[in-house]
């Protein structure tokens, strides 16, 4: 905001770098070109140059780079750092030129590397594509010569997360951020880190710090509202796509956004609408991806068109054929979404036997595709698999006793009982495990007092269970009621306490 109170030759290069920088090319060409209604100086000359570039005009701009050069005689290393600069942010593929300018600049250093040329040198060879390991050493360059240097710690981390390399990323942004704690980029980068290596909550919280200290922006709310819904927190995330939406209509993005935002809260209707809107602006522009296809054919199947959202989720299937498997899985949830069991699970099998088997979570979806279908031995049957593939799975064990419970609806059998016991005992143990396994091991202790009260009649091995209720849900009333007529404490009672549902999820 303060680059706008000024009218020197300066401010207005700097505002014609940031609207380069943020692609609005016009905005850009207006500010370099104020300085050229000015004196003749070389920042002059290099700022036409930059309009010239800005509005894809290479030829113009090496003249006027060219004259600058030749204004200072060569002998300015601000002159070729500017210029380096200028291509650099550009949107100029070919870096031979630039190059030339910064082999010029490195000669007048004479050994000693300018930190903002090594900087822009490093930018360059990134638009290469084998130009990483020389940008790495350009922005290496750049801290040695000043180990102060914030944007180089950035540059350095953006190039490690280019590469994957997300432990080496997160350390240059740490180094960033100690060195300069209000430097807003480096909390976007490092935001990004996190939401690469899956560390979703995490890159909310930088992006947030981000969020507090960059100029406020439909972009910085745009990315603001993808973080929320990578974060799972719909609503949030549609009240930011709303304000984006609300200056800027037809952002493409945030009407990609809600569309699939408002499918996550369940309003289908609307987000029927919102799709239909937003693959008008995608297809004008032939930006429609595969995940809008998937998402539209969601949204169809949940509607009660099966048949029509069905083909094209298997179009994008086709059209993609390495995210095969991952678009049947979406296929098989938005049956699952419609109550369609059958073609769910026919839709996983298909899965499965494409992928050798599938994995551990193609199983346990199986399994809950057949239970859903009141299919339950087929789902015991996925459910044995999974707890044998991995023992130490401890929903497995409560998913084989809610499906044997269905088989054995009665519990004459006692079916669940054995996998009940060994849920309570996998899920116990520790502090934590109870605190996160509660509402489980609740269901597992009801059905065993259940059991050894109504099928078996024994009160002594059925009351510890009701207790045990009472120990992890104080208030459970039908514990309580278990536990006083078991031991005598409500003798004026006449009913036995209700038998403990078994739910199905």
């Amino acid at each position: 905001m303060l680059l706008r109170q000024g009218q020197s030759n300066e401010t207005s290069y700097e505002l014609g770098r940031l609207y380069q920088m943020r692609d609005m090319p016009d905005s850009a060409a207006f500010y370099f070109s104020r300085i050229s209604l000015n004196q003749k100086d070389p920042l002059t000359m290099i700022a036409a140059g930059r309009a010239a570039l800005a509005r894809g005009k290479a030829a113009e701009a090496e003249i006027q780079f060219d004259n600058a050069v030749k204004a200072t005689k060569g002998k300015d290393p601000k002159v070729y750092t500017l210029i380096a600069q200028a291509y650099a942010e550009s949107d100029i593929k070919d870096i031979n030129k630039a190059l030339s300018y910064v082999s010029a600049g490195e000669k007048l250093g004479k050994g000693k590397d300018d930190p903002a040329l090594m900087i822009a040198r490093g930018d360059l060879y990134l638009k290469t594509e084998q130009g990483g390991g020389d940008a790495m050493t350009s922005y290496e360059r750049a801290s040695l010569a000043d180990p102060n240097n914030v944007q180089a710690y950035v540059r350095k981390g953006q190039l490690n997360m280019r590469a994957r390399t997300y432990n080496d990323a997160k350390t240059n942004f740490d180094k960033a951020i100690s060195l300069d704690p209000n430097y807003a980029p480096a909390y976007n980068s490092l935001a990004e880190t996190y939401y690469f290596a899956g560390r979703y909550d995490d890159a909310l919280a930088q992006f947030q710090k981000y969020s507090s200290l960059a100029e406020k922006s439909s972009n910085t709310d745009a990315k603001y509202a993808s973080f929320l819904y990578l974060t799972k927190k719909y609503p949030e995330a549609l009240a930011e796509v709303d304000k984006v939406l609300a200056k800027d209509p037809n952002n493409l993005t945030m009407n990609r956004l809600r569309a699939y935002t408002l499918y996550e809260t369940g309003r289908n209707d609307e987000a029927l609408t919102a799709m239909q809107k937003y693959l008008q602006l995608a297809s004008a522009s032939n930006k429609v991806i595969t995940e809008d296809n998937v998402y539209y054919g969601k949204m169809l199947i949940k509607g009660g068109k099966t048949q029509e959202g069905a083909a094209i989720i298997q179009k994008a299937i086709d059209a993609d054929p390495k995210k095969a498997a991952e678009l049947q899985g979406e296929l098989a949830q938005a049956y699952i979404s419609a109550k369609d069991y059958p073609r769910a699970i026919s839709t996983y099998r298909a899965r499965m036997k494409a992928s050798n088997g599938g994995e551990l979570t193609d199983k346990v979806y199986l399994g809950r595709a057949y239970e859903m279908n009141g299919q339950f031995t087929q789902a015991d049957s996925l459910y044995t698999l999974v707890v044998t593939e991995r023992p130490n799975y401890v929903p497995g064990y409560q998913m084989r006793a809610r499906a044997n419970a269905n088989i054995d609806k009665d519990s004459k059998q006692g079916l669940a009982k054995p996998h009940y016991e060994k849920y309570i005992e996998v899920a116990g143990g520790t502090p934590e495990n109870v605190a996160k396994y509660k509402s489980g091991l609740v269901e597992a202790n009801k059905y065993l007092g259940s059991y050894y009260y109504f099928t078996k009649g024994d009160k002594a091995a059925s009351l510890p269970y009701w207790q045990q209720v009472l120990v992890l849900d104080p208030n459970d009333q039908q514990a309580k009621t278990a536990v006083d007529e078991i031991s005598g404490k409500n003798k004026t009672a006449s009913k036995t306490p209700a038998k403990a549902p078994v739910k199905r999820k």
